[in-house]
């Protein structure tokens, strides 16, 4: 019997070294890879989470976001969200939204990467 031992989300982007720049020196994560020639893929990754990145001409999810209220491709989750927000900020990292305290029980905020593909950081139960 298999067990699944985790997820791993893949943002479609249009530069992915650029994206790869922007999770590493805004948000504090490490490249671990960035492959080809011209890079067309890459993996960043903080605390053991990874995310991916696939270039594409034209990302068709970030194109969706911009339509919909809060749209998220990825959403990590945190031991301390406030404490997460305050070093983004800190770093000068825009947020596509602000620190909130959710209906449904968490805590979370929202950062769009260069193509404006948004993922989440939040902390359950706060």
């Amino acid at each position: 019997m298999s067990t699944v031992k985790g997820l791993v989300p893949i943002l479609l982007v249009s530069d992915v070294p650029r994206c790869a720049a922007f999770f590493t020196d805004k948000l504090g994560f490490k490249t671990d890879f960035l492959y080809g020639e011209p890079v067309f893929y890459g993996a960043v990754s903080r605390d053991g989470v990874v995310i991916h990145m696939r270039h594409v001409d034209d990302p068709p999810f970030a194109a969706a976001a911009a339509k919909e209220e809060q749209l998220i491709c990825a959403s990590f989750s945190v031991t301390d969200v406030k404490a997460l927000y305050e070093e983004f900020a800190a770093r000068g990292v825009p947020f596509a939204h602000p620190l909130t305290v959710q209906p449904w029980g968490g805590t979370d905020f929202h950062v769009a990467d260069p193509d404006g593909n948004v993922v989440s950081f939040v902390t359950y139960g706060v």
